[in-house]
């Protein structure tokens, strides 16, 4: 995906990578998108981070080095289906800058269409929401290393989007990416 003198080009497959905190609404949102885009006839796959980790990467622990090849892992999987004409939909957290950078890096390689989304939530609203216990889990000592809150993230400094799902609804956050994907010509 590259502008050309008339404008952007068409949308030929490319990655929306959602980064945030946990529970911050990431495959919420991934998943609304993707009935969406689904239903106006788009090839459309979720590739949700906790999933992708569990398949592909079950020998890492939670390292700054195993997190990161997760990450890189799953954008290697995400630019392969991509090139095929597939918008990609990547709830992952992600933490650190420097791994979304060589995924998007790698897109960009490969003249791939990427978009980096931030799932802007404030970690006490994610704490509130803690779909999957792990705030509860990590305030009673029984893990440490969560991200947002024992352990960093990184909020990306210049995301495409950034979302603010305390002040929207699921909906509304739908409606802002489809906007910004209808803008790269999807």
């Amino acid at each position: 995906m590259s502008d050309t003198d008339d404008g952007p080009a068409r949308w030929r497959g490319g990655t929306v990578w959602l980064t945030g905190l946990p529970s911050a609404g990431k495959t919420t949102i991934a998943a609304a998108l993707a009935e969406r885009l689904s239903a106006e006839g788009h090839r459309v796959q979720v590739l949700d981070g906790d999933e992708v980790r569990a398949a592909l990467s079950p020998d890492l622990g939670f390292s700054r080095a195993d997190r990161d090849t997760s990450v890189r892992r799953i954008g290697f999987l995400a630019r392969l289906l991509a090139e095929h004409g597939v918008t990609v939909l990547a709830p992952v957290i992600a933490p650190y800058a420097h791994s979304r950078a060589a995924v998007r890096d790698q897109h960009t390689a490969h003249g791939v269409g990427y978009l980096e989304v931030h799932v802007a939530t404030p970690v006490e609203v994610c704490a509130g929401r803690d779909v999957k216990g792990l705030y509860a889990r990590q305030a009673a000592g029984e893990i440490s290393g969560l991200t947002g809150a024992d352990d960093p993230y990184e909020a990306p400094a210049d995301p495409d989007l950034r979302l603010h799902t305390q002040d929207t609804t699921i909906d509304e956050s739908v409606r802002q990416v489809r906007a910004l994907l209808a803008a790269r010509g999807l």
